[in-house]
């Protein structure tokens, strides 16, 4: 009996034809999702620096303190939303072979993340 060398042809999927460019948006994802937890991770330092201070600060200061802490969480948190509704758009638009590069997304966080970082040094310097 011979044996039969016919290969079994997997199904191809969408997904399957354009692999570079998925596990691509996957790393920006994650890279996204890096940046959220980073600038979360900012917020936690500045609350624990000014609880360890706060017998030296200000009510003013309490507040503001209070609000980097729950802003820059706050961020973190609208930056993973943003990044997954990103992340599923690039999915469909590279397998509809539509994609088109996200411009506001990037200005919009970027700004922020701008923001961010000068309202925690303002924090730090009036520290000082």
């Amino acid at each position: 009996m011979k044996q039969s060398n016919t290969k079994v042809k997997l199904s191809e999927t969408i997904d399957s034809k354009y692999i570079q460019q998925h596990l691509a948006n996957e790393r920006t994802y994650l890279a996204w999702i890096r940046t959220a937890i980073a600038i979360c991770g900012l917020g936690f330092l500045v609350a624990n620096l000014h609880h360890a201070i706060r017998g030296e600060l200000t009510p003013l200061y309490n507040e503001f303190a209070t609000g980097i802490g729950l802003g820059s969480i706050l961020f973190g948190v609208i930056i993973i939303i943003f990044a997954t509704i990103n992340y599923l758009d690039k999915r469909k638009g590279i397998n509809s072979q539509t994609f088109r590069a996200p411009r506001a997304l990037i200005i919009w966080v970027s700004v922020l993340v701008m923001v961010t970082i000068v309202i925690v040094a303002f924090y730090f310097i009036l520290l000082v």
